[in-house]
């Protein structure tokens, strides 16, 4: 049987058009972009407004991290008696070591992003979140807050050979007795001493807004995280199984949407005291009702779309369904409603302390604000102008970030950077 052969120009397989000779076969177009997480927050980071926030926001988790090298009544480095030491690493507690960890491990995972999968990302991340705090609680203590002024007292009788003093020189639980001056009672205006004045009970007030930018970060992330974890379970829930599982659902919803979470924060902080962790907890228990219903409406559309059908019929777990070919692909909106969440929970945690009902012994831009008005009816503008605009910033920044995400997410705004 005698074999036919093709001309050079019209060789090629069954079915495939026949090209020129000399000519390259024509490109077949990209496949069109994937909607991943990644590429929503690349978006967003483009625009004005989102890099206005985040830049602010930078800036307050810089001052969480290096608060202990920022204002420190304990010298950076000291030299006595011929040895160098350093009074602010040996004074650490596990707080203090377990943001330094938590930001070594951030800066590493971001530049191993492209080795590692994004499983084993998400899994490094949530571990070091999880592990790291209750490690450095067990292992590191308190710092201990007494004479915090005697290194300046060494510096001044000759004691110490070499200081290196943190910028600001003052702890925020530092009242500064070794310098109280009778003639000028705190608070005291802004002065060479103390850039942004003292309160009360002659802490510095800057210092106090350093480290007050902790409270700040911990209650929006964690109460917030919190907030998401029950609302993207019982909204993925709801959405995905839909029928009675949603009935009960949107109930237990109604539920808690109807808890005023003011008047049960006030109610617990009366009876079990000025706890931050018991403020968080509660402040996430009531705020979750929204991601619910972002990720119903989410599930729901995307329950019956090819890739999901698809995969229920190869037989893959319900389990792996939902977190693998669904909430990646809804989790979208619900950054939106973290974003301005995360500013809620700050606005929350300020009011309470506002109101002297926040957490005790502990530096927080809400109690400044509480000392700015006297007794006697007297007003003093550094303690409510500072820690004001504090607020005012964090919170117009993440609302800031959360229009840009918007923004990035309505199709009206698609390929428009503002």
């Amino acid at each position: 049987m005698s074999s036919i052969s093709l001309p050079p120009g019209l060789a090629g397989p069954i079915g495939s058009p026949a090209q020129p000779s000399g000519e390259a076969p024509p490109r077949l177009p990209r496949e069109a972009p994937k909607f991943w997480l990644a590429i929503v927050l690349s978006q967003t980071v483009r625009r004005t407004g989102a890099r206005i926030g985040l830049a602010w926001v930078a800036v307050v988790v810089f001052c969480a991290v290096f608060a202990p090298f920022l204002a420190n009544s304990r010298p950076l480095l000291i030299k006595q008696n011929g040895a160098w030491s350093s009074p602010v690493i040996q004074s650490m507690n596990w707080a203090d070591v377990a943001l330094l960890l938590l930001t070594a491990i951030a800066i590493t995972l971001f530049f191993l992003r492209r080795i590692l999968s994004g499983r084993w990302l998400a899994i490094s991340t949530l571990g070091s979140i999880f592990i790291v705090p209750i490690v450095c609680y067990h292992v590191f203590p308190e710092q201990d807050n007494a004479r915090l002024g005697r290194f300046r007292q060494m510096q001044a009788s000759g004691e110490l050979q070499n200081v290196v003093w943190a910028p600001i020189r003052y702890s925020p639980e530092d009242h500064q007795r070794d310098s109280f001056d009778r003639n000028r009672p705190h608070p005291q205006k802004p002065s060479d001493a103390n850039a942004l004045g003292t309160e009360r009970i002659g802490a510095s007030v800057l210092s106090r807004m350093i480290h007050a930018c902790r409270i700040a970060l911990a209650v929006g992330f964690i109460a917030e995280g919190i907030a998401v974890v029950i609302g993207v379970i019982v909204g993925g829930l709801m959405g995905y199984f839909a029928g009675w599982v949603d009935l009960l659902g949107m109930r237990l919803v109604e539920i808690f949407s109807s808890i005023p979470s003011m008047y049960l924060l006030l109610t617990f902080v009366a009876f079990f005291g000025r706890d931050l962790y018991l403020i968080m907890v509660i402040i996430g228990i009531t705020s979750w009702t929204g991601y619910a219903y972002f990720t119903r409406a989410e599930f729901l559309r995307l329950r019956k779309q090819d890739f999901v059908l698809a995969a229920v019929a190869s037989g893959v777990p319900t389990w792996r369904v939902l977190f693998t070919h669904i909430l990646p692909n809804g989790l979208t909106p619900v950054l939106v409603s973290l974003s301005f969440g995360v500013a809620s929970a700050i606005l929350v945690e300020s009011t309470l302390s506002f109101l002297g009902l926040g957490p005790e012994d502990t530096a927080s831009w809400g109690s400044l604000l509480n000392q700015a008005v006297a007794a006697g009816g007297g007003f003093y503008w550094w303690l409510a102008t500072f820690p004001g605009i504090a607020i005012f910033l964090t919170v117009f920044s993440y609302n800031l970030i959360g229009e840009a995400l918007r923004d990035t997410l309505d199709p009206r705004f698609q390929g428009r950077a503002r």
